[in-house]
């Protein structure tokens, strides 16, 4: 029987609400609608009953109450019959991901802890600035590349995040600053960086279908100018992530010399500095007002002497181009040590009179390990299930896409 048939009613909770307690339960096998692309959206109504001639309508509302008004459940949607927010609900969830931890640091900064539905875990962090903040939002669970610098680099590549899972970083952190419904004007959560852990476009597909959901401009409606993405350098995606998303774009390089960067950012042995910075020269919409960030992260007597910071400029020549030196953040047992405050002031004054702006990031969240490089979670891949063979042998199963990791 359709679900049409009875007409709006008042809901007894509002939208938004307290989101801790709308969590997805264990063996709660119903399908996440968050994450769903509006065509999916639509396919779900279908198959509750929904008739064809209502179904775009229907997909708009549900499109408007999860990524407007930030619903937590379906009896919030007073603009839907009861007996459709019914169905919906026997079906599939809103439910968000688990807040294992919240940390707060002594500077404003917010970490979370974010368990999934397979209890694998990641961590996103929100760093304020006075009026505003950007949130920095893993892509997987885990790494394979090994940036050395990097802690999350010595955890083991899980999986992929799906494009839920990465929406529902950004939901939980809108809940925990009841900035829902999404404003118009002014926004605290202003700015997304796929800074966390994981390498993005190793997980492109799911990653621009989560940046689509937050860019759509009758939802969340994030402007691309407020996207960052930054890469340790998968030279064959970047023309494609610019063409397809057209968001900022940050090169994760640490090091001007193949040698070097072939040991602290290992992707560097399969695309070289010279084939990644001509990717960037091609990167679309790269110009004086939209600048390709280069991320720099001083390690004390590796990268930070006056010729890297001069070879540093012989590099971007010619590339639309600002850059952000990263004062390395420690983590318990972590090869490095961070850059004296002199040759880092004296790295920024060669680059900054060569024209190009070199700020120091301030580091944030350090007390919580919520800081560039920090992040980590407990989550480690399942041990592999020997299968027979027709010969009688065993074969352990594939291991997940590789990824790398460029924390904010």
């Amino acid at each position: 029987m359709p679900v049409e048939a009875e007409p709006g009613a008042h809901s007894r909770s509002g939208a938004g609400g307290d989101a801790a307690s709308k969590t997805i339960p264990p063996g709660d096998e119903r399908e996440s609608l968050i994450g769903l692309t509006r065509a999916e959206l639509a396919e779900c109504l279908q198959a509750v009953g929904v008739p064809p001639d209502k179904v775009g309508m229907r997909s708009k509302q549900l499109w408007h109450w999860i990524y407007h008004r930030g619903a937590v459940e379906f009896d919030a949607m007073t603009t839907i019959s009861g007996a459709l927010r019914a169905a919906l609900a026997e079906r599939y969830t809103l439910a968000r991901p688990e807040t294992a931890t919240e940390q707060r640091s002594t500077d404003g900064t917010r970490k979370w802890l974010l368990r999934f539905a397979d209890g694998r875990e990641v961590e996103s962090v929100y760093i304020p600035e006075e009026d505003r903040g950007a949130l920095c939002i893993s892509s997987q669970v885990g790494c394979t590349l090994s940036c050395t610098f990097c802690h999350t680099g010595t955890q083991r590549m899980v999986r992929n995040l799906d494009a839920g899972e990465i929406v529902a970083q950004f939901l939980v952190a809108r809940d925990s600053y009841g900035e829902w419904p999404s404003p118009r004007g002014q926004r605290m959560l202003s700015n997304i960086v796929m800074m966390g852990m994981g390498e993005p476009l190793y997980n492109y597909d799911n990653v621009a279908k989560a940046l689509r959901i937050v860019m759509d401009p009758e939802g969340i409606a994030l402007s691309r100018r407020r996207i960052t993405l930054s890469t340790a350098g998968v030279v064959p995606m970047i023309e494609r992530c610019g063409a397809e998303l057209g968001v900022g774009l940050a090169i994760s390089l640490h090091a001007v010399r193949d040698d070097l960067r072939d040991e602290l950012v290992p992707i560097n042995r399969k695309h070289p500095i010279a084939e990644l910075l001509d990717a960037c020269r091609r990167y679309p919409g790269a110009s004086n007002a939209r600048r390709i960030t280069f991320e720099y992260v001083m390690l004390k007597g590796v990268n930070d002497s006056e010729a890297d910071a001069r070879a540093l400029i012989r590099l971007i020549a010619g590339i639309p181009a600002k850059l952000n030196l990263i004062p390395f953040n420690p983590w318990p047992g972590a090869p490095y040590e961070c850059s004296t405050p002199e040759a880092i002031e004296r790295f920024a004054a060669i680059v900054n009179r060569a024209g190009y702006a070199a700020p120091v990031r301030a580091p944030r969240g350090r007390d919580i390990l919520a800081a560039c490089g920090q992040l980590k979670s407990a989550s480690t891949p399942r041990p592999s299930r020997p299968r027979a063979t027709s010969a009688g042998a065993t074969a352990a199963a594939a291991s997940a896409a590789a990824a790398s990791a460029t924390t904010a």
